[in-house]
C-alpha cells in the first residue's frame, strides 16, 4: 500500500513507521490516522515482522498534536466520533500482538503524547518535550490521554500536567516513568532497534501473551490474574514452549517460530 503521510521501512524483522508531515510538525489529521491504522494492521499480519518502531520525521516533532484545523465547526456528536476513532486506533496499537516502541524526537504533545503512550515502550531523545495542552483550547485529551497518563505516572502528577498544560522534558519524563530511556537524537532509532533486536530473540507467542496479560490489568471487567493463569497454561501447548525448554536443557540458543 502506498501512503501519503507516513513512511514504512523494514530492516530484517523490524518495521519502522515514520509519520511524515514535517511541515505540519507531524500533526495527526484524519488521513494520517487512517494510514497509521492501515500500516499497523499490515505489520501485525506480516509474519516477517517481529517488532515495530513508531517515530516522526525531522528533528522538531514526534507528533505535535492533532490537526486543530479539523476541529473547526464540528458538532458534539462529531467530536465524540472523532475521539472514538482515535481511541480505537490507539487501542489497536496498545493491544496488538507485537511489541511497539515509540522513538520520540522533539515535541510529543496532545495526540502525539497520547500516541506515544499507546506504544509498549518509549525511548526519547534528549530534546523531547511531552505534554497535554488541550485545556488551552477549552478541550480535554480525547485519544486516551486522561487514562494512560494516570496509568504511567500516577494520579497526582497526571492531574497536574493535564490541568496546567505544562510541558516536561525528556529527563523529567524519565524520572516520572513516562519514558524508558533517554538518548541523543542521533542514537534514538538505534536504541529502539537495540531493544527490539533483544525482544525479537524471544518467543513471539510469549511476547504476545505478555501484552495480553499486562493489558488485562487495565481493562475493566477483566481479572488480570485469571488471564495470566489461562495464558500461562495455553503456552504449554505451543511449539515455542517445546523449543524453549528443549533448548534450555540442551544448553543451546532457542530457535523460536512463533507457533
Amino acid at each position: 500500500m502506498e501512503y501519503k503521510n507516513i513512511l514504512t521501512q523494514r530492516e530484517a524483522e523490524i518495521l519502522t513507521i515514520t509519520i511524515n508531515r514535517e511541515e505540519k510538525l507531524n500533526a495527526l489529521n484524519k488521513e494520517t490516522l487512517a494510514e497509521i491504522k492501515a500500516a499497523f494492521e499490515a505489520a501485525f499480519e506480516d509474519k516477517e515482522v517481529k517488532g515495530i518502531i513508531l517515530t516522526g520525521s525531522g528533528g522538531k516533532a514526534f507528533v505535535a498534536g492533532a490537526d486543530i484545523s479539523e476541529f473547526k465547526n464540528i458538532s458534539v456528536e462529531e467530536g465524540k466520533a472523532f475521539a472514538k476513532n482515535g481511541q480505537d486506533i490507539f487501542n489497536m496499537i496498545e493491544k496488538g500482538p507485537k511489541p511497539v516502541i515509540a522513538a520520540v524526537n522533539g515535541f510529543a504533545l496532545g495526540g502525539g503524547c497520547e500516541l506515544a503512550m499507546a506504544c509498549h515502550i518509549r525511548v526519547a531523545s534528549d530534546n523531547a518535550k511531552f505534554g497535554q495542552p488541550e485545556v488551552n483550547l477549552g478541550l480535554i485529551p480525547g485519544y486516551g490521554g486522561t487514562q494512560r497518563l494516570v496509568q504511567l505516572i500516577g494520579k497526582g502528577k497526571a492531574m497536574e500536567l493535564l490541568m496546567t498544560a505544562e510541558m516536561i522534558d525528556a529527563e523529567q519524563a524519565l524520572d516520572l516513568g513516562l519514558v524508558n530511556y533517554v538518548t541523543t537524537p542521533e542514537g534514538l532509532l538505534e536504541k529502539a532497534k537495540e531493544l527490539l533486536y533483544i525482544i525479537s530473540t524471544k518467543s513471539p507467542v510469549a511476547i504476545k501473551e505478555i501484552i495480553r496479560c499486562v493489558d488485562a490489568y487495565y481493562t475493566d471487567g477483566e481479572n488480570g490474574f485469571e488471564v495470566e493463569i489461562n495464558q500461562f497454561g495455553n503456552c504449554f501447548d505451543t511449539e515455542d514452549f517445546r523449543e524453549g525448554t528443549t533448548a534450555f536443557l540442551e544448553k543451546r540458543k532457542a530457535n523460536f517460530t512463533g507457533r
